[in-house]
This record gives structure tokens, sequence and C-alpha cells, in this order.
């Protein structure tokens, strides 16, 4: 979650609270308009606020990746429905159909830039573990796609990516194509950017929250 959603919501935060101990703690003449202008107000800006607070209770993070187990869900209520929408905007399938983690930084917790190369590893056995596919998805900070010069939005297991002789596979996610691995390269912009890793129709491991996404490692 951006630090300026995390900003807005404590500016809306204070202000819902200004209005409230003004309504509750002074004297002020009373106006049916007043009174339902400050409810408004107040309702839209405690329903934003929950529904972030709600957010940051659900979500897990590891390794700097971020999910939310129950996406889709047709049960689910519409504070969790609230929540959800506040780290994955847009349309979403039930947890059996696709499973998704997003970063915007590296597993030391630094804003991923495009002014730095990274290196995304996965061990022998460690990609992730689907009955369909898998994509690894780069967008700039807004979360448009990068132009680049090979046309490559995003990589996947049908991409071609080569093996380590030890059955592992590093994706090298930089601006410039990195010599020799070209095949593994996911072009990233000059400025901050964000990942999205997608499963779908994931294995057990993913649905029960046993598999773990390996952080992005900056390459010095």
């Amino acid at each position: 979650m951006s630090r300026t959603y995390t900003y807005i919501a404590v500016l809306v935060g204070v202000i819902c609270g200004g209005f409230l101990i003004n309504l509750f703690f002074f004297a002020h003449t009373r106006l049916v308009r007043n009174d339902v202008l400050q409810g408004v107000l107040i309702g839209f800006g405690l329903a934003f606020v929950t529904a972030q607070v709600y957010a940051r209770i659900k979500l897990t993070k590891v390794n700097g990746w971020i999910t939310m187990f129950g996406l889709g869900e047709p049960g689910n209520g519409l504070l969790l429905r609230a929540a959800h929408a506040q780290l994955f905007p847009g349309p979403v399938n039930v947890p059996q159909e696709a499973m998704y983690w997003w970063t915007n930084v590296d597993g030391a917790g630094h804003t991923l830039s495009g002014a730095h190369n990274y290196l995304l590893h996965f061990p022998a056995g460690g990609l992730p573990p689907t009955q369909a596919f898998w994509s690894l998805t780069m967008g700039t900070a807004k979360n448009h796609s990068v132009p680049n010069p090979i046309n490559r939005y995003s990589v996947s297991d049908r991409s071609g990516l080569a093996q380590n002789p030890d059955g592992s596979v590093d994706i090298y996610i930089q601006p410039t194509a990195p010599a020799g691995h070209e095949s593994n390269w996911l072009p990233a912009p000059a400025g901050n950017f964000i990942l999205w890793l997608r499963a779908y129709i994931p294995g057990e491991a993913i649905l029960q929250g046993a598999y773990t996404v390996p952080p992005v490692i900056e390459v010095r």
C-alpha cells in the first residue's frame, strides 16, 4: 500500500475527528444543511479510513510481497470487499482460480527503481506451483505498462526462461539487457516501478499459505 494512501487516510481521520469533536463538545447553531453535510463527509471519511485500516489487518506481507487471501469469495462482506479493493483494485477471481501478489519494494524494503538492477531468484522446485500458469508483470509506479525495446511486459513459465545448472531460475529486472541472460530479462523503467505476480489455478501450497514468493534482491 502506497505512502500516499497512508497520508490521505491519516489526514481524513484527523478531519473526521475534528468534525466529531466540534459536534459533541462545542456549542454551535444546528442547521439541517450543516448536519447533512457533516454527516456525509464524516460517513465517507470514516468508511475510507476503516477500509484502509482493515486492509492492513487482512493483508499478508512476506519478503516485501503483499497478498490477501479470500479475494473474490462470493460470501465476503462489504467491509472485506472494500479492504480487498484498497490493495487489489479491479476485477479479481476467487482464490481457486487465481492468487495475486504485488510489491514496490525489494527484500530490504527499499523502493524498486530503475536506477538499480534486481534479481528474482527461484530455487530449484521453487517456481509458483500451479495447474495452469504463472506470470510476473512489470508496471510503472502508477501501474502502467513499461515501454521497452523488446515489447516485453511480463515473463512466465511459458516464456522459455533459462534454468541455472542446479535447476533454479533467475529473472533479471533492470533497464538494460543483462549480457548472456536476455531470455530471462524483464525490462524496467528508469523510475520507480511495481511488480505483480499472478498464479492461475494455484496449487494447494499457495492456497494454504505455505508457498513463499522469494524477495527481489538488488544486484550490487
